[in-house]
């Protein structure tokens, strides 16, 4: 019995949410085929001059945008952000400082914090129970 390894692919779709990148912005050929997972990591590895261009300066997905500005893609949306933004754009936002990107990072500073002290709490217990003898 041979085993016969088929070539992964995946949307284009897919593959610009992994390289981080709006997939609109790409160039044709790319929005118009399939991706194999060789392709994706020559692109991850080796990225080409469009892949650059458009990591530096965007238009940057809604994940992106928020990882940048510090919120969460529902503190996006919260603040009337619903398209695709360049850096350009993101820095003049981040310069400006509109009051809802205020609360947005505050919101989301809360929520890291949150998440801290739920991961020492929890740390804190398993230690607590492998000291007591249990697993």
């Amino acid at each position: 019995m041979t085993s016969h390894q088929s070539t992964q692919t995946m949307k284009p779709a897919t593959a610009a949410k992994k390289l981080g990148v709006y997939l609109e912005a790409t160039p044709a050929e790319f929005q118009e085929g399939v991706v194999s997972r060789a392709e994706l990591n020559a692109l991850q590895s080796d990225p080409p001059a469009w892949l650059q261009e458009l990591r530096r300066n965007g238009p940057h997905p809604r994940p992106v945008v928020a990882s940048k500005l510090g919120v969460s893609i529902a503190g996006l949306a919260r603040g009337g952000v619903t398209e695709p933004l360049t850096t350009e754009q993101i820095d003049a936002l981040k310069q400006d400082g509109p009051e809802w990107l205020q609360k947005e990072r505050a919101i989301q500073a809360e929520v890291r914090k949150e998440a801290v002290r739920i991961k020492e709490r929890n740390a804190a217990r398993a230690a607590q129970a492998d000291g007591d003898g249990r697993s």
